[in-house]
């Protein structure tokens, strides 16, 4: 059996679930970020965790990549992972799927500098797939990925952003 179609048969599975049990479909998934000495970060979800930290210029030691880096990697990881999802649930082959990521930033906004956002200012998404699938095909599944991929619909759209300030002495 190819890992394409052990991937379909686990997919197909956990949708099974969720249509007879929906409500295994809701989650709320929490992790910790931890910086103590200097600017390197630890984060921390479940059994996996990553480091992350600044350049040396910036202040950090290098010690890990920065805190975008992994926001970028998320993005751009979860449209590709959801993209070749989508094809395998499709029956469809594609045999490479990668994402291109390009963000623009006024990074003097994160110093409080100028009236500019902090927030990026542009991102861009390249994909690129190799298959023997008609074109046409191929953009009304990416389409449809885009439309459901949690990540992607995240930095497009605006959500709720609750914080909650504990001091402790």
């Amino acid at each position: 059996m190819t890992r394409d179609a052990k991937s379909r048969d686990a997919l197909l599975r956990v949708k099974d679930v969720f249509i007879k049990r929906p409500q295994t479909a809701m989650s709320s998934i929490q992790g910790t970020a931890v910086v103590e000495e200097g600017l390197r970060c630890s984060f921390t979800q479940g059994e996996h965790s990553a480091v992350m930290d600044l350049p040396e210029i910036m202040g950090g030691d290098n010690a890990g990549p920065t805190p975008g880096f992994f926001g970028r990697a998320g993005i751009a990881g979860c449209v590709s992972i959801g993209i070749k999802e989508a094809a395998i649930m499709a029956g469809l082959a594609f045999d490479r799927v990668s994402v291109d990521i390009e963000t623009d930033f006024d990074d003097s906004a994160s110093f409080g500098l100028g009236t500019a956002s902090a927030a990026p200012l542009e991102t861009r998404l390249t994909i690129h797939i190799k298959t023997a699938v008609p074109a046409s095909e191929v953009s009304a599944l990416i389409d449809q990925v885009l439309g459901r991929d949690p990540w992607f619909l995240a930095l497009r759209d605006a959500q709720a952003v609750k914080t909650q300030i504990q001091v402790q002495g």
